[in-house]
């Protein structure tokens, strides 16, 4: 069965490496008409990966039996608005998205559809646009947004297991969703912002003035949500990521200094969206995410 890939990032492309031991598997990117891709990836030995790739209009190969979509926050709907009428509904779509609310988006566009989201700690980069790294393994953690994604999720995380990835089902997924959400949210605006690498940012005086209050807003707001967080743990794997991944420039950092627009609107500015809808203030939230935006104003 095939596998379909929408969104050939560093991350895309590492699973498609490891979902092609188990079948064919295409490539979905912005521009139509590229025939192939093909990459270097480098996971203990370096092999060269060829995929056909496709433009999102495009006629979708047959049988598909898993989506992958692993594209930036804000250009999942438009993707996937192009892909699911003319994909069975019965086809598990695995979103794995930075933050939260695109993938609440798609499962209110799109109710039908068997939509699981995921969120994972496993490390990719793209040095060159020929190579693809695995720079670190983790842990991938799925779980339904619609209904009838639930019998299908043990089912999507074994074939991750089979393609070399560890994997683990989650129901609700938003519990894990908005533990990824609060470390982001406490790390990565703040690397745009000073310009820094993770693990410098302990040493900053704004962070060191803003984690706290930030944590707790955060903590806040997921109690608001149905969701457990505790601000003091929080803190504390907020500076336990920054030393385990001292030299790693965050994905906001690499989106502003490359010109990109950022997923700011999905972490740090998701949370202050829902601290209003609650009626709660996060004003350190807000702050965030209003710097980051003035970065590209």
């Amino acid at each position: 069965m095939d596998s379909l890939v929408v969104g050939p990032g560093a991350l895309g492309l590492l699973f498609a490496a490891r979902l092609r031991a188990l079948g064919n598997v295409t490539l979905v990117g912005r521009k139509s008409g590229l025939q192939q891709s093909q990459v270097q990836w480098q996971d203990g030995t370096l092999s060269t990966l060829v995929l056909p790739q496709q433009g999102p209009g495009e006629a979708l190969p047959e049988p598909l039996d898993l989506v992958l979509v692993t594209t930036k926050a804000g250009d999942t709907l438009q993707a996937l608005s192009l892909l699911l009428p003319a994909l069975p509904q019965s086809v598990p779509v695995l979103l794995m998205q930075n933050g939260m609310g695109s993938q609440q988006t798609v499962a209110r566009a799109f109710p039908g559809h068997c939509l699981l989201a995921a969120t994972t700690t496993e490390g990719a980069n793209r040095p060159a646009p020929d190579r693809v790294l695995h720079a670190g393994h983790g842990e991938t953690c799925l779980g339904p947004l619609t209904p009838s994604a639930a019998s299908l999720a043990p089912w999507v995380a074994q074939k991750l297991r089979q393609a070399g990835f560890y994997s683990r089902t989650s129901h609700p997924i938003e519990q894990d969703l908005w533990g990824k959400l609060a470390v982001n949210a406490g790390i990565n605006a703040f690397t745009a912002l000073l310009d820094c690498p993770n693990g410098v940012l302990p040493e900053q005086p704004d962070f060191q003035q803003r984690i706290t209050p930030l944590c707790r807003e955060i903590a806040a707001v997921a109690q608001a949500e149905g969701v457990s967080l505790q601000a003091e743990a929080l803190h504390q794997q907020i500076l336990t990521v920054c030393a385990r991944t001292a030299g790693n420039i965050s994905s906001m950092l690499q989106d502003h200094r490359a010109g990109r627009s950022t997923e700011i609107d999905y972490i740090n500015g998701y949370i202050a969206q829902c601290a209003r809808a609650h009626g709660l203030a996060a004003p350190v939230n807000q702050a965030l995410f209003e710097g980051v935006k003035q970065l590209h104003s």
